[in-house]
């Protein structure tokens, strides 16, 4: 029973280090990933002037009177406005109809939108890949125009130029594309790190009709955090009725959007490590039980000329074949339940060959190390004494 417990302790051991180093290298994954756009030196924050009064007229100016105060900052190297903030689990998107596209009967293209300042681009520095980025011209009263990005181009438009072409929002028959493409950006992350890159449509912030909150995006030219009291000040200075809160960088937005993954990681390396400590306690009592109840036996080999070497490995070869058992459970249990955390993982396989051998020879080298103890400590016997006791 004892060992039989030991080594179910080391399968178990092995299956929490297997878990933990999948979710480490998920972790790593994800937070070595390019968003599409610079994190660096960004800060964000939120206004909303509808929480004034709800004016669509009264908003534009407002934004504008904002544009013009945060332009005059020194520090700000650029800036822009956007109704859906990044990596924070947002998502608005709308069905589209697509000039020249031909929808299959249950399709939908249902892209997501963003209705953003001029300068968004620029800002977050997303390279604008063809044609033009927003400008101050395309205002409410101006001729509509819209922003793809690349995946959407490549899905519906088979890669072809898209410039020039038109969408529409709605699906309904005869819905009317108004919305010039003028421009393709690179794909960039939406919702979340761990979400996949959607197909995505940009619309400028004064041509979508209607009064609504915004997060402004900062720039700053060293780090953004030095700029928040700044900031604070400038905006109330703006307008005090107009609610500011939720200041932020983007990098620590990133980092948020990450908890889930950080703490599997970190919840899983420490039951791993714990459980590993106890499975090598475990083993250690074993075996230096043995070891006490063989002092005669080992005593009678030891006067009959058995080397410490070879006492060693005597009492070694006990602790690697337990452990071995255990990491051969470990393992084929391993290849079974890690593909219940595999929506927990992100580019990396839930049987991934090497996260399993580092696993298995983690546990193996700790579990022979406690088993070596008690084998050294074996060959200090003294035969005579071992003789006499009983």
């Amino acid at each position: 029973m004892r060992k039989g417990l030991v080594v179910a302790q080391v399968s178990l051991s092995l299956l929490l280090l297997i878990a933990a180093g999948l979710f480490l290298q998920s972790l790593r994954n994800l937070k070595t990933l390019n968003p599409g756009f610079d994190v660096k030196n960004l800060a964000a924050f939120d206004v909303d002037p509808t929480m004034s009064r709800y004016d669509p007229k009264w908003s534009a100016d407002y934004y504008r009177r904002l544009h013009e105060r945060l332009s005059a900052l020194p520090g700000v190297e650029s800036h822009t406005f956007a109704v859906v903030p990044l990596l924070e689990d947002n998502e608005w998107d709308s069905w589209v109809t697509i000039e020249g596209y031909s929808a299959k009967l249950d399709e939908r293209p249902d892209p997501h939108m963003q209705y953003c300042s001029p300068g968004f681009f620029s800002t977050l520095k997303i390279p604008v890949l063809l044609g033009r980025d927003f400008n101050d011209r395309d205002d409410a009263g101006a001729p509509k125009v819209g922003i793809v990005n690349q995946k959407l181009v490549q899905r519906y438009f088979g890669g072809a130029d898209p410039l020039g072409r038109h969408v529409g929002m709605g699906i309904d028959p005869g819905t009317k594309t108004d919305i010039q493409i003028v421009g393709v950006v690179a794909d960039t992350k939406y919702e979340s790190m761990r979400q996949e890159i959607p197909y995505e449509l940009y619309i400028p912030l004064n041509q979508k009709g209607f009064a609504d909150g915004a997060t402004v995006y900062v720039r700053a030219q060293g780090d953004p955090t030095q700029f928040f009291k700044t900031l604070r000040t400038a905006v109330r200075a703006v307008d005090t009725s107009v609610p500011m809160y939720d200041m932020r960088t983007l990098g620590g937005q990133m980092e948020i959007s990450l908890l889930i993954e950080r703490l599997l990681a970190t919840l899983s390396s420490v039951f791993g490590c714990l459980a590993t400590l106890l499975a090598a306690l475990g083993l250690y009592g074993v075996m230096a039980f043995m070891v006490a109840r063989r002092t005669r036996e080992i005593g009678i080999r030891m006067a009959l000329g058995a080397g410490q070497g070879t006492v060693v490995w005597m009492v070694l070869r006990e602790t690697l074949t337990l452990a071995a058992l255990g990491v051969a459970i470990g393992l084929a249990g391993a290849y079974g339940v890690t593909r219940l955390i595999q929506a927990q993982l992100f580019g990396i396989a839930p049987t991934d060959l090497l996260t399993m051998a580092a696993a298995s020879l983690g546990i193996a080298t700790v579990t022979a190390l406690a088993g070596y103890i008690p084998a050294r400590r074996a060959t200090g016997i003294d035969p005579m004494s071992a003789l006499r006791w009983e």
